[in-house]
């Protein structure tokens, strides 16, 4: 394949991922509008607290999304890197319009249950999806991501830590039944971003086979504050290779295909499922090495 039909074929397959990111984005916000909001049913994170605002002050609630991520947008610019936060500005402002645009729509159902099961599977699909895409929608995950890489605290804990207050204060201002129906949703949503993606909390295992290792290995090290093991190795046909192992969580995947495309785009890379992790695999500022 020739410089310029490479350039062109990652050209198309950025593109596409913005379409299917602020597809995503709308599934999410066609969900909150109208199966959710109607009810008086809370997403989690900025979105669960825009809702209990709107509710009590009716400021729209496409304005009160965009304006309470962007200070999380802005504390995990240094942190995250650029593509990260830039997809993610996209989708949130994708999200934030068209939850004004649905807003005037005709609600889906005002039974209970039905939006919560409709709900969040929509919720989930258009999670999952902007995820997919190497986005987010929700600030509250770019914070558990800094936390993670600064405290090693689990992403998937911290978000659900910070959901259960959220849902506690949903209670105490909506009733009790409003804060089970909003955890219910929350943990459909949860299952169908594992189906669309994998879920939050999923460690990854990546292996990267490359001519390149030392060069890549600075890369992760330096953008993605983790930690790379080097091996040697060596191909039946290709002769020596080096080997990198690292371990990430789910929302850094695009992040490290993309930085291993633009060092070297012949890279052979596998990712798998961790079950579970003992030691530190985060960047301490006293190390600068790798491992």
């Amino acid at each position: 394949m020739s410089e310029n039909a490479a350039r062109s074929k990652e050209y198309i397959k950025e593109i596409f991922s913005y379409v299917t990111l602020m597809a995503g984005a709308m599934i999410a916000a066609f969900a909150i509008e109208e199966f959710l909001v109607p009810c008086t049913i809370l997403d989690g994170g900025v979105v669960g607290i825009s809702i209990m605002i709107n509710n009590l002050s009716k400021i729209p609630l496409g304005l009160l999304t965009l304006g309470l991520n962007l200070p999380f947008l802005i504390v995990g610019m240094r942190k995250l890197g650029k593509i990260f936060i830039a997809k993610s500005a996209v989708a949130m402002v994708t999200f934030s319009g068209f939850l004004e645009i649905f807003a005037s729509f005709t609600n889906m159902t005002q039974d209970y249950l039905l939006a919560v099961c409709f709900g969040g599977v929509f919720l989930g699909i258009g999670v999952g999806l902007v995820i997919r895409s190497g986005g987010c929608l929700d600030g509250t995950e770019t914070v558990a991501i800094v936390m993670n890489r600064r405290f090693n605290l689990p992403v998937g804990q911290t978000v659900l830590f910070i959901n259960i207050m959220i849902y506690a204060l949903a209670g105490c201002l909506f009733g009790f039944d409003r804060a089970m129906y909003s955890l219910l949703t929350y943990f459909i949503t949860s299952k169908v971003i594992d189906f669309v993606e994998t879920g939050v909390e999923q460690a990854k295992a990546a292996m990267i086979i490359t001519n390149e290792g030392r060069r890549i290995a600075d890369e992760i090290y330096k953008k993605m504050g983790r930690t790379v093991t080097i091996l040697e190795g060596e191909g039946l046909i290709s002769g020596k290779k080096v080997i990198l192992y690292c371990v990430l969580n789910r929302l850094e995947i695009y992040q490290l295909k993309h930085l291993i495309q633009e060092v070297d785009a012949s890279a052979f890379i596998t990712i798998s499922d961790v079950s579970e992790i003992i030691g530190d695999h985060i960047k301490k500022k006293a190390n600068k090495d790798t491992q």
